[in-house]
């Protein structure tokens, strides 16, 4: 088991406890996601090198990969393969758990990095989040029609 999951990494109101850091010999990573309602989530990205898959624990998690969007419930999964756009939320009445299995893994120093820019009083300094995401592979989409 990885330490951060005895140790769990605060982004905003989202927990994420490692499991498996899979970061360190370009493997598997596991963690687990707890989403409380209405929290302040990623926006939609892509991952040039990573392949995810979510299932959910206990509560309910509304999630999309490119055009489709499923209100998942406990024992339901989503596949997001590299490239796609895919993001989470829970607009629900109760706290959603989800186990995050990622190939090659980005590891929990991502979050941790993420964490440092998101914990900040006031706004969280958007290019900074942004160069963070770029130097693990992930990307925001253009913009519509750009």
């Amino acid at each position: 088991m990885d330490p951060s999951a005895a140790n769990p990494i605060h982004v905003g109101q989202l927990v994420i406890r490692y499991l498996v850091d899979g970061s360190h010999d370009g493997g598997l990573g596991v963690f687990e996601l707890e989403v409380p309602p209405g929290s302040n989530v990623p926006p939609p990205h892509s991952h040039t090198n990573n392949q995810e898959i979510v299932y959910v624990l206990e509560g309910r998690l509304r999630y999309s990969v490119d055009a489709e969007s499923r209100d998942l419930a406990p024992g339901e999964t989503m596949f997001t393969r590299k490239g796609a756009v895919h993001g989470f939320s829970n607009p629900f009445a109760t706290t959603a758990r989800a186990l995050i299995m990622m190939s090659p893994d980005v590891g929990a120093q991502y979050f941790r990095d993420v964490a440092a820019i998101v914990n900040t009083p006031g706004p969280p300094d958007k290019a900074a989040l942004v160069s963070v995401m770029s130097r693990y592979g992930l990307e925001l989409p253009a913009p519509r029609g750009a």
